[in-house]
């Protein structure tokens, strides 16, 4: 077998469930893409996303020497279904076992190690989300899957319920060219589940209105008046759902994803009782953290209507 190939099965034994070789070239089409949403306003208060935009858009500008793109998806599907009450709210299915970022970064770093021992002339960069990468762009161009309606990469074989990542490599490998087909069609199904509407045309998706913007990456007291979260506490989930591909979704066998004690439906009153201490405690490892103790207990006052007391009594 040839090095790319070798590469490929050891990606699969690390447990990644698609990869892809491609060629460290610049994502210009995709580049513009971004750079009109930005221009749009889309990313509402994601500064970040406008930043050192040529760097999502060139893999050279992370990593130099790069010659070509290891693209692997991560399976995270578990079977378990929320069992919403009125006081508790829903979190996101990504977040409801350990924190992502670290297991595939953990997988990725096994595989970086793997290659140099085939390989010792081989140097690399993991990027796993944290990195200026265009995941979802890497993704399709390595044909893992297409991009579906709701901005989401749609794999044929586990819908959209997967984790992307990068391997920058310093080899010139075999690249794969064949690219999976957009299979929406004329489905709208995403599109008209929204809850907000933010899905404001095909494939692009407003943050301002994205109740998962609101209550995780959205820093302000408050949550503008007319955003219902539907229930959800941390994300929003409703895009995938509805999405008939996610029909063919899979358990994971990756047993850290398995939810944590509480993290489906999150009881709100524990959340606002949660003090600092008990905040880091409670979500060591997890992908909630990056909501903040502020934007959780915003997010808990908001649904539990507490918000309009505190405002009525300001």
């Amino acid at each position: 077998m040839t090095l790319a190939e070798n590469i490929k099965q050891r990606a699969l034994f690390e447990g990644f469930n698609k990869v892809g070789i491609v060629g460290a070239e610049s994502l210009a089409d995709e580049g513009r893409r971004l750079e009109e949403w930005l221009a749009r306003g889309h990313h509402g208060e994601m500064r970040w996303m406008a930043r050192d935009v040529h760097k999502r858009i060139d893999p050279h500008e992370i990593f130099p020497q790069a010659r070509s793109v290891v693209v692997v998806a991560l399976n995270y599907f578990t079977p378990h279904q929320h069992q919403p009450n009125p006081g508790s709210g829903k979190v996101s299915r990504y977040a409801w076992g350990d924190d992502y970022h670290d297991v595939v970064k953990e997988k990725l770093l096994s595989l970086l190690a793997w290659i140099k021992e085939v390989e010792p002339s081989a140097e690399g960069k993991v990027c796993v989300d944290i990195q200026p990468t265009m995941d979802k762009a890497w993704a399709v161009r390595a044909g893992l899957g297409w991009l579906g309606k709701h901005s989401n990469v749609i794999t044929p074989e586990h819908g959209s319920w997967v984790f992307i990542g990068e391997l920058l490599l310093n080899l010139d490998l075999e690249h794969d060219h064949e690219r999976i087909e957009d299979h929406c069609g004329t489905c709208t199904l995403c599109i008209d589940a929204c809850p907000t509407a933010a899905i404001t045309e095909p494939y692009v998706v407003d943050s301002n209105k994205c109740i998962s913007y609101a209550t995780i990456e959205l820093r302000a007291p408050e949550l503008p008046e007319e955003m219902d979260l539907a229930g959800w506490l941390y994300g929003c989930d409703v895009c995938q759902d509805v999405c008939p591909w996610n029909r063919f979704e899979q358990e994971t066998s990756e047993i850290r994803f398995a939810p944590r004690e509480g993290n489906v439906d999150v009881e709100l009153e524990e959340i606002l009782e949660l003090t600092q201490e008990s905040y880091a405690a409670r979500y060591r490892g997890s992908a909630m953290k990056r909501a903040k103790l502020a934007g959780l207990q915003r997010n808990a006052r908001t649904l539990t209507g507490l918000q309009d007391l505190q405002n009525l009594h300001d």
